[in-house]
């Protein structure tokens, strides 16, 4: 299979979504699993809604997900350029194939006149499509007007008498279109611009695409496409398409239903490769038991064979468990790695320090690991071992602090606390679990009434392990911070 060419053509009118991402995916991993070439090409066709800070956004978007392309951006290849925008001299090239071979001929009927006649077709009853008024022009009569300039656009001949349109789709299956029912549509608009069906197999062809693999709302384009590619003489690729990813309400996924774009995700603190894990089980299988596999294994057992037929529904809470599993069996180094930018936005490490601290930030990973859904829990929950003092919540104070016996709590605890050498967890807990039982008071009354000093919060990461992150003096100081705010 290393004669593959699949490529990922998103158009730059916005964020990289995740129906695109999921595209992008498979095309990746199937490329990668037979040893072929995957190529990125830029469909930014669309002048007023595409733009270079899209195009960027996408580039980035894919390269935090982990797939790299073989040809595209940022990378060329031979069968460049790989923004259709720059490849007006193909799509000339290809229209003067298609006149030479009487494929293509010239429409110089107005917007008004087909809307007209498209109105008239409808109240009769009729076909609606365009009633080929210019395919039966005197081709010297037709050329006399094109260079007078009269404006006109260049339509696809349709073969009369041609059969069904069939293929074999590699998701669906055989697929049967009626020739009959397509018009000669339009191929190069009538300020120059080629249509999509005909940019894409331009492009396709010219870049030795063998397999297509796309979304299902690209179906209605595959027999026009492969009419093109007929007209052309150009093989024609393998097809697969996806079928669409839908909301929980059973509606396509949509804004509505939250993040969709692949960068939201990424700042809400998704990691890429559960994101990557979880798209691709969007429609495609490993087996009938695994949820949880790695991008090797996905390469490694990737076919078109397992992709499924029936729409798939996006659970963002699934996503979500993916993302706490996969945080929690990272090894501590690599999820401090994850954990840095995180924490130097916010301000709780200056730039540089973090190496300084390692050994301290790789004790903590393991707190907050178990804790974990999504990056963006991290800093509320570990704010307070950052910084100087804290500011003790009024629901913590009034539920905790002022109950009867917190100040005994405190005064005892930093006693204990005082008296320990080695400041490390085990020390630490045997400190303070004698501490309830001399007071006679529950445990919990205790500990809590420490947390809430240390913390400002009834709920925090694990107390003896907090502490020892700490320190021992800052520890000392905010049980002392505390006690005035304590009832006896």
């Amino acid at each position: 299979m290393s004669d593959v060419r699949v490529r990922f053509a998103p158009s730059p009118t916005g964020h990289l979504h995740i129906g695109g991402a999921r595209t992008a995916i498979y095309n990746w991993a199937f490329a990668r699993h037979g040893g072929g070439t995957f190529i990125l090409r830029v469909d930014d066709t669309d002048p007023e809604r595409s733009t270079p800070e899209n195009t960027a956004a996408i580039l980035r978007a894919m390269r935090w997900l982990g797939l790299d392309w073989d040809e595209g951006p940022e990378v060329g290849g031979d069968r460049g350029p790989y923004f259709q925008a720059q490849r007006a001299a193909s799509y000339a090239q290809a229209l003067e194939t298609l006149k030479a071979s009487d494929a293509a001929y010239p429409c110089f009927c107005s917007a008004e006149r087909l809307e007209a006649a498209r109105e008239r077709a409808r109240a009769e009853g009729g076909y609606a499509g365009y009633p080929r008024t210019c395919r039966s022009l005197d081709p010297a009569e037709a050329r006399r007007r094109a260079d007078a300039g009269e404006p006109h656009t260049w339509r696809l001949k349709v073969p009369e008498g041609r059969g069904d349109i069939v293929f074999d789709d590699a998701v669906r299956g055989e697929l049967t279109f009626s020739a009959a029912s397509l018009d000669d549509f339009v191929l190069v608009r009538s300020d120059g611009t080629p249509t999509y069906n005909f940019a894409s197999v331009v492009d396709d062809a010219g870049m030795g695409i063998t397999h297509v693999i796309r979304g299902d709302d690209h179906l209605s384009n595959t027999p026009r496409q492969i009419l093109v590619f007929e007209a052309l003489g150009s093989p024609i690729p393998v097809f697969a398409h996806l079928s669409m990813i839908l909301g929980a309400d059973g509606k396509r996924l949509s804004k509505r239903h939250g993040a969709t774009s692949v960068e939201q995700f990424r700042d809400e603190g998704i990691l890429a490769e559960a994101l990557v894990n979880y798209l691709a089980l969007l429609g495609w299988s490993l087996d009938d038991r695994t949820t949880i596999f790695t991008r090797d294994e996905l390469v490694a057992n990737f076919t078109l064979e397992r992709v499924g037929r029936n729409p798939a529904v996006f659970d963002p809470e699934k996503l979500e468990w993916l993302d706490g599993v996969y945080i929690r069996e990272m090894p501590a180094a690599d999820l401090v790695d994850r954990m840095v930018p995180w924490l130097e936005a916010a301000g709780l490490l200056a730039s540089g320090e973090a190496e300084q601290r390692r050994p301290w930030l790789e004790e903590l990973a393991p707190l907050v690991s178990e804790r974990m859904k999504r990056l963006e829990e991290l800093v509320p929950m570990v704010r307070f071992l950052f910084e100087s003092r804290v500011s003790v919540e009024e629901a913590a104070r009034a539920k905790v602090l002022e109950k009867e016996g917190a100040g005994r709590s405190l005064d005892a605890a930093a006693g204990a606390l005082a008296a320990v050498s080695s400041w490390e967890a085990s020390a630490i807990e045997e400190s303070l679990r004698r501490v309830p039982e001399a007071l006679g008071l529950k445990p919990k009354a205790v500990f809590q009434a420490v947390r809430v000093a240390v913390s400002g919060t009834t709920v925090s990461l694990p107390l003896f392990e907090s502490l020892a992150l700490i320190g021992k003096e800052r520890t000392l100081e905010r049980l002392g911070a505390a006690r005035p705010m304590a009832a006896e």
